[in-house]
């Protein structure tokens, strides 16, 4: 193991951070039960920031390489993400509602302390997807590699721990969706974190994305979730499922395209003025 450290320490910067987040992950699964994962379900988020901490600590560098630091302005990112992707995801489904002639309805009774707390409850799992495919081994691979190979090789993976599911493969509608969707997502957050130069951008996106997708507009009435859609339309043919899923896709990669272009350091100076 010495002589791999010494002779490519490349090689052995990979093969620590796999180490040390497989520990991290292995840990957290056993400290997350019963009362710490209802109540703070955060020990796998706060390990993996550890160890991740570890491995710039060992190159001599720190946590502002992906952009975390102590900085309450810097943290006004994850806010802006959240409003991103779950207003892409909004923009998304009002589409697809004028496209098939669906339609949204605001719910009569809504639980805005669940709602709310789903934000707190659906961050640890977000957080740990960033450090693990947008954090440390993402970027030294763009640092070593090329953006493309290192987002090409990055969304396999992502994309990879969605399709490898029993209930994924039993469902060949829900794999072609995935295949599509989970790398377009990857390069979105990717994008996101590149750009802005901070883990947390991407953090807030995925997580106003996934909360969207539960509790701001969904196919059912009830009171956890702001909108809901009726006369759901369903796909009876792969050429008119496919074709759809292309063009939901096509939007993110537009909001993607969008996220490339805008200036970022412009917004931190922003928050620097004030």
């Amino acid at each position: 193991m010495k002589k791999i450290f010494n002779t490519n320490p490349n090689l052995a910067s990979y093969l620590l951070a796999m180490l040390l987040f497989g520990i991290a992950l292995i840990i957290s699964t056993i400290l997350n039960k019963e009362i710490l994962k209802s109540y703070f379900p955060y020990s796998a988020v706060i390990l993996l920031t550890i160890a991740t901490w570890l491995l710039y600590k060992r190159e001599g560098v720190t946590l502002n390489k992906i952009g975390l630091n102590l900085n309450l302005k810097n943290w006004l990112l994850i806010p802006l993400g959240i409003l991103i992707g779950a207003g892409a995801f909004l923009l998304a489904k009002y589409l697809r509602a004028v496209y098939l002639g669906e339609t949204i309805n605001l719910s009569t009774e809504i639980d805005i302390k669940t709602i709310l707390i789903a934000f707190y409850l659906i961050l640890p799992t977000v957080a740990v997807e960033e450090l693990l495919f947008r954090g440390y081994l993402f970027k030294k691979t763009t640092e070593l590699s090329s953006i493309t190979k290192a987002n090409i090789i990055f969304s396999l993976l992502f994309m990879s721990i969605h399709v490898l599911d029993s209930n994924v493969l039993q469902n060949p509608g829900m794999i072609v969706l995935l295949v599509i969707s989970i790398p377009v997502g990857h390069l979105m957050y990717a994008t996101a974190f590149l750009k802005s130069k901070s883990i947390l951008l991407p953090i807030g996106i995925h997580l106003g994305n996934n909360w969207a997708t539960r509790h701001l507009i969904t196919t059912n009435s009830n009171s956890e979730s702001i909108l809901y859609i009726t006369d759901n339309a369903s796909f009876n043919t792969w050429p008119s499922f496919i074709s759809f899923v292309l063009l939901w896709n096509l939007l993110f990669l537009v909001v993607t395209f969008i996220i490339w272009k805008f200036d970022f350091t412009w917004f931190k100076n922003q928050l620097k003025q004030e």
